[in-house]
């Protein structure tokens, strides 16, 4: 059977884990300035060296944060290369703070696990790549979260405010979530936040583009192809379509990219020790915030003619469904001793789908898919909807080549994920072992078998 350390030397390696991890995604994922990305950068840049204001249709939010960096970069190797880490920097300080928030109120072991979750088997492998926007919002409402749940509202709801600022089309989550605390709490002052977000976002769009309703999506619609509703502007899309493919669809579907969804997160499996968290408890609340932000994101990108996010690994506005899945992958590797047979197994489906979506992204991204950009796009929609040409599993169709930098970001993810995996593993064959053995013994009587 399996066997792993325990206490101080688990710690050790977990936490040795987390910083490896980090680093490497710092210097050794390729990180790029592309796309959005590059159009974010360029209006920085020229807001920083001219002083001119871009009236894009990105909120400056984010890069207005990553002006640090920036900075920087003018004085050591170059704008570029910092603010292109500038999400790795955001992802590993919202794990600090999410570590900091909880940990003397949550097992940290589970804060340990989930930290490790988050790092190598979820979609932030490849998001920490770009310097695109979803990275900001997901952190600063998933720390914002878990801050109202520690008695701290201000904070909370300040990162959550903020993080919705970068991305509007979010404020439809920080709706369920404000009405959620507040029927939770009974506190009428947790509906404030959705008019203070509105407000800010409408300022912004009256400074940089003239007017409180101009977003700079007016009349934005994608390439007419042989998919029936192509070419439409705006929230055209049928809501039932939307909905369909943003769960199952097999390169784009959350069903796939992140599978914890799928395991529930119940009152005993929420690892409290003591302190404000166990009244609510524990981790539970704030899964639920993180799930009724995760419905607001869905229902609205559901009708967006883009919903698939444009040229794009994954499903690209939906990179917060990966916090609340690897919570639920994170509790139920926790409670592995005390779970039932059929739950770890879950679990481990769970995980080893999970850890192979964060080596899609990290290393292998969109390989050999750009023949789904020929003819303007005509053929994107293979992209989002063949299996053989998903992101997931077009690895397996082109072959796994690897580079020297892949190799090692490759082999860290891997010893991660065995980590996680042997003590689940053990478990199940602790538990199914005498089972088998049992079966085998009231069936090895060959003279009682009959025809």
């Amino acid at each position: 059977m399996p066997t792993v350390p325990t206490g101080r030397a688990r710690r050790d390696v977990e936490l040795s884990l987390i910083d490896i991890g980090l680093v490497l995604f710092f210097f050794f994922l390729p990180h790029d300035l592309e796309s959005d990305g590059l159009v974010r950068f360029t209006a920085l840049s020229d807001l920083l060296t001219h002083g001119r204001v871009w009236d894009m249709s990105y909120s400056f939010v984010g890069p207005l944060c990553s002006t640090p960096l920036y900075l920087i970069g003018t004085i050591v190797l170059a704008p570029e290369w910092w603010c292109a880490r500038f999400n790795t920097v955001v992802f590993a300080g919202g794990l600090f703070a999410m570590y900091r928030l909880l940990r003397d109120d949550v097992d940290r072991g589970l804060l340990r696990k989930l930290c490790l979750v988050l790092i190598a088997a979820s979609m932030f492998p490849f998001h920490v790549r770009e310097y695109f926007g979803e990275v900001f919002t997901a952190v600063l409402v998933a720390v914002g979260a878990i801050a109202l749940q520690v008695e701290r509202p201000l904070t909370g709801w300040t990162a959550i405010v903020v993080g919705v600022v970068n991305m509007p089309a979010s404020l439809a989550g920080l709706a369920l979530v404000a009405v959620k605390q507040a029927w939770d709490t009974r506190r009428w002052r947790h509906l404030l936040p959705i008019a203070i977000a509105a407000a800010l976002i409408m300022l912004e769009s009256w400074i940089r583009r003239g007017g409180p309703f101009v977003t700079g999506y007016q009349g934005n619609s994608g390439a007419r192809t042989v998919m029936p509703y192509s070419g439409l502007p705006g929230f055209s899309y049928p809501l039932f379509f939307g909905l369909l493919a943003i769960l199952f669809s097999y390169g784009k579907g959350l069903l796939f990219f992140a599978p914890g969804l799928l395991l529930p997160v119940t009152r005993r499996t929420t690892g409290v020790t003591s302190g404000p968290v166990a009244s609510e408890v524990g981790l539970r609340a704030t899964y639920s915030l993180w799930i009724c932000f995760l419905a607001g994101l869905i229902v609205v990108y559901a009708k967006w003619w883009a919903w698939y996010g444009g040229w794009f690994w994954g499903p690209r506005f939906f990179l917060f469904a990966s916090i609340p899945a690897s919570l639920a992958i994170a509790v139920w590797l926790h409670e592995a001793r005390t779970a039932s047979q059929p739950a770890r197994v879950a679990a481990l489906m769970a995980l080893t789908l999970s850890a192979w979506v964060g080596v899609s992204g990290a290393v292998f991204g969109q390989n050999d898919l750009q023949g789904c950009l020929e003819n303007s796009f005509a053929l994107e929609h293979i992209c989002w909807y063949v299996p053989e040409f998903s992101v997931l599993w077009h690895p397996f169709v082109t072959g796994l080549r690897l580079s020297g930098d892949q190799i090692v970001i490759a082999v860290y993810l891997l010893v991660v994920y065995v980590w996680l995996a042997v003590p689940l593993v053990a478990e199940i064959v602790r538990t199914a072992t005498p089972r088998v053995a049992a079966s085998l013994r009231a069936r090895r009587d060959f003279g009682a078998w009959r025809f």
